[in-house]
């Protein structure tokens, strides 16, 4: 029976009239029938297959099993062999089927009639044929050759594949000549990296061991909801806290942070401060670790609150620069002087630092990009991962490690033979992103000019309309995903000719002159995936597990060999020549003859020395042929070898973990000396604080803020969703009904969450509507009143607000009105300049919270 309000109330009406009569009349046996009993009847196993692929929700590419019965996926599950994730998948993975058959999917390639661009222009899309659409992009793309301008071609990639990206992103800008294309990397986690970099030589995402931990300190993340590794962090979590002591270092109540024993509400920006008073604590108490810091010559701690130290009455072991440090930075950095800075009570710091020097080396800093992503991330990064340095949990048992290494994979033929004269003069001009400018050392892998600046790109496009006059992009959606969001409406609304390559009609797609839609990879394309968690590296297959229901493509293999297929008839062979030539079946020695088997040939090119190996490999039983890789899905390496790099073996420029960084001295000076300046003036025009040798160790330097406390009185908090599949799951009705598993957050709504004293100040309550308004614009959402964030703060899940992507993620996608306001329309445009790196975190954008 269908249970409407009436009947509701006649039942409820019943219900009261047994209560009045006493309750001797009621049975023993509940009247509902939900409260009855379900007594389970017999039945079989579903009937259908688990197929191996790779999850696509985040960076960890967790290897994975989709459950299809007659060609459509139902469920997913973790890999049973994966020794990454367990055999689980987090929420991203269990929303896979959603994504895969959203209704609002583009279901064939589209062109724009209507020549006017903006936001909330109806670009008057019709349906073409592939044939048409690649035809049309072929000419424009011709047209550069022929007028000599293939640097005017511009390609933006959003998510890709570890296979693939070599095709597209490594391969069609070589080939074709330009030196303007750009990964999204910039506006993720770029700047956490340089913490590792510029101290142990390690520029990339670390692992960690937690099956030994007993000290795990979430510093700017959230391991249970992102940061990669979920899988693996809510398997071990519950285990550290029974064992030892889980802290939680941000403004925000996270997920780990209900999970944890101390949580450090820091204020924004500060997160140098307090790690530099908890350096400091370690040190004064002598709870660093000797085995791998080194200890004073005569055993007698030297180390003394405001005392400077002889550098040469300290012997370091793995380590460099410590009493440098000690020196120029931690003797004045005392608990007293953090909390002034923190607003964190110096009993606490104390506290969580002896916590973790009594744990140490089994304790683990997982630092995020809350510590780093800010316009002086940089240092901050420096100075939290340097705990680690401290406490001698670097490729140590229970502490951080490196990526371990995992099989060997094959390599495509360098397309160098096919790149002709003036393809490699046009490639080798100045890139639109202004990377090595000398306020923009973008200092990735500590050369200067080596990291992509993505958020920049709109700004070059703006300065230089005529720059870009044909440009094609990849799952990618900057017109919502970048801070400073109304600059790329303007900047793509001056590009002449845009394709896009996506699964779904994103804001960004509605500027575009070409659509193209992309395979959903996780279930419909070819490609193989490396990745690391928990001591594995490993190799994962995604494949096609389903049949597609629309006429989609995937982006970096079956278009590019069309696109080449179609170059090579209008005069430029270059490119398929490469694709046809070039690549050959492991198993048949037969060349691609269609798009398909080109995709799958490259997959099979990657993956042999796996399945086809020559010699023995080390770690998982050997894999035989190409269709057992496929069933098995993916091959993990050995276990993460302990000491890796000690010994002298870190790849830095004195081989040690550096406390004082010769890494980022000889970067620096190297940027200094191309721009005939000196490394103080480097530091003072791309917005640094420090000067001299203090430059060149772990510090705190003040958070930079746009907009004056007088004026915008609240630090704006832009954290990320569990639910959220890289911003591409808004349209999806699971995304919204679970939101409430975010703390704070309500489901089907969008929230601003604020502390209820702050609240009451303002004569504010829940479920008023409000306008967060900062310098750089204003958005309009509802409040929410909660203890979960810290005072003098508000925070805000990034996700909701779009205006376009589907009749679920937009409030009316026809008329472009957003469900609920997108936080990078208040957020500030600006950089951490020495990464290269998008700020969106550590409170640099201030705001004022106003009734509606």
């Amino acid at each position: 029976m269908r249970l409407t309000r009436r009947t509701f109330i006649m039942a409820s009406g019943a219900t009261a009239g047994l209560a009045v009569s006493g309750c001797a009349m009621l049975p023993r046996a509940p009247l509902h029938s939900a409260l009855v009993p379900y007594k389970a009847k017999p039945s079989s196993p579903a009937q259908g297959e688990w197929v191996a692929s790779t999850c696509q929700g985040c960076t960890q590419w967790c290897a994975i099993e989709i459950f299809t019965q007659g060609g459509r996926a139902v469920r997913v599950r973790g890999n049973q062999a994966s020794k990454s994730n367990h055999g689980y998948v987090c929420p991203r993975g269990h929303m896979i089927p959603q994504q895969l058959y959203d209704p609002d999917r583009i279901k064939g390639p589209m062109k724009r009639t209507n020549p006017v661009k903006g936001r909330g222009i109806d670009p008057e899309f019709v349906p073409i044929s592939w044939d048409e659409a690649l035809d049309t992009v072929a000419d424009k793309m011709i047209e550069l050759r022929k007028a000599g301008e293939t640097h005017k071609l511009v390609y933006l990639r959003g998510r890709y594949s570890s296979t693939g990206t070599a095709l597209l992103y490594g391969t069609l800008p070589k080939v074709f000549g330009t030196p303007n294309y750009f990964s999204h990397s910039a506006i993720c986690a770029e700047a956490e990296k340089m913490g590792p970099g510029l101290t142990q030589g390690f520029f990339g995402y670390r692992d960690y061991d937690l099956e030994k931990t007993d000290c795990l300190v979430a510093w700017g993340c959230d391991p249970l909801a992102s940061n990669r590794m979920v899988p693996n962090a809510i398997h071990r979590v519950h285990e550290i806290a029974r064992r030892g002591t889980v802290i939680a270092v941000d403004p925000r109540l996270s997920n780990i942070g209900t999970k944890a024993h101390e949580w450090l509400p820091v204020k924004p920006g500060t997160d140098g401060a307090l790690a530099g008073a908890i350096a400091h604590v370690l040190l004064t108490e002598g709870l660093w670790n000797r085995e791998f810091v080194g200890d004073f010559k005569d055993g007698r701690n030297q180390f003394v609150a405001g005392k400077a130290v002889d550098e040469a009455a300290f012997a370091e072991k793995e380590t460099h620069g410590l009493v440098k440090w000690w020196n120029l930075e931690l003797k004045d950095r005392t608990p007293a002087w953090a909390e002034k800075e923190t607003l964190v009570p110096a009993a606490q710091i104390v506290r969580v630092a002896r916590a973790m020097g009594k744990a140490a080396p089994k304790t683990v800093v997982w630092m995020g990009p809350g510590v780093a992503m800010n316009p002086r991330g940089t240092y901050a990064s420096m100075a939290v991962h340097a705990l680690n340095g401290l406490l001698g949990s670097i490729d140590a048992e229970g502490g951080v490690w490196q990526s371990p290494s995992g099989p060997a994979l094959g390599k495509f033929a360098k397309p160098d033979a096919y790149v002709d004269e003036q393809a490699k003069k046009a490639g080798a001009g100045k890139k639109l992103d202004g990377r090595g400018a000398k306020d923009m050392p973008a200092m990735m892998g500590a050369k200067p000019g080596s990291g992509v600046v993505t958020n920049n790109v709109a700004n070059g496009m703006l300065k230089d309309p005529g720059a870009v006059k044909v440009m094609i992009a990849s799952w990618a959606n900057f017109n919502f995903s970048c801070t400073g969001a109304d600059r790329w409406d303007k900047a793509m609304a001056k590009v002449p000719f845009f394709v896009h390559m996506v699964p779904n009609a994103s804001e960004m797609t509605q500027f575009a002159d070409i659509v193209l839609p992309s395979t959903f990879n996780s279930a419909e394309g070819w490609s193989i995936i490396t990745n690391m968690a928990n001591g594995y590296a490993y190799a994962a297959i995604q494949q096609p597990t389903v049949r597609r229901l629309w006429d989609v493509k995937q982006e970096e293999t079956e278009v590019m060999w069309l696109l080449a297929e179609k170059l090579k008839a209008k005069g430029f062979p270059n490119l398929f020549d490469y694709y046809s030539k070039e690549f050959k079946d492991p198993e048949t020695g037969k060349a691609p003859a269609t798009a398909l088997e080109f995709s799958e040939i490259a997959a099979k090119m990657t993956s042999a020395p796996i399945w086809a190996a020559k010699e023995p490999l080390k770690g998982d039983a050997p894999i035989k042929g190409w269709a057992e890789f496929r069933k098995k899905g993916m091959f993990s390496g050995p276990r993460y070898p302990l000491r890796k790099n000690w010994g002298g073996k870190f790849a830095t420029a004195s081989k040690k973990f550096e406390f004082y960084s010769e890494t980022l001295k000889k970067g620096l000076l190297e940027h200094a000396k191309k721009h005939e300046t000196t490394t103080d003036d480097i530091l003072a025009v791309s917005g640094y604080l420090a000067r001299g040798e203090l430059a060149f160790v772990p510090h705190y330097e003040a958070p930079k803020r746009h907009g004056s406390v007088q004026d915008y009185p609240f630090a704006f908090v832009d954290y990320k969703s569990r639910l959220n599949r890289e911003g591409r799951s808004a349209n999806l009705p699971w995304y919204q009904e679970f939101k409430k598993v975010d703390p704070g957050d309500v489901s089907w709504n969008d929230v601003v969450k604020m502390n209820p004293a702050d609240g009451e100040k303002l004569g504010l309550k829940t479920g008023d509507t409000v306008r967060i308004t900062s310098p750089a614009g204003a958005i309009v959402t509802q409040l929410r009143l909660w203890e979960g964030v810290r005072p003098g703060t508000v925070a805000k899940c990034y996700g909701q607000g779009h205006w376009a992507y589907g009749r679920v993620a937009a409030k009316d996608y026809a008329k472009a009105i957003p469900n609920g306001a997108n936080n990078n329309e208040i957020l500030v445009d600006d950089y951490d300049r020495l990464s290269g790196s998008t700020a969106r975190n550590g409170g640099y954008t201030g705001v004022r919270i106003q009734k509606v």
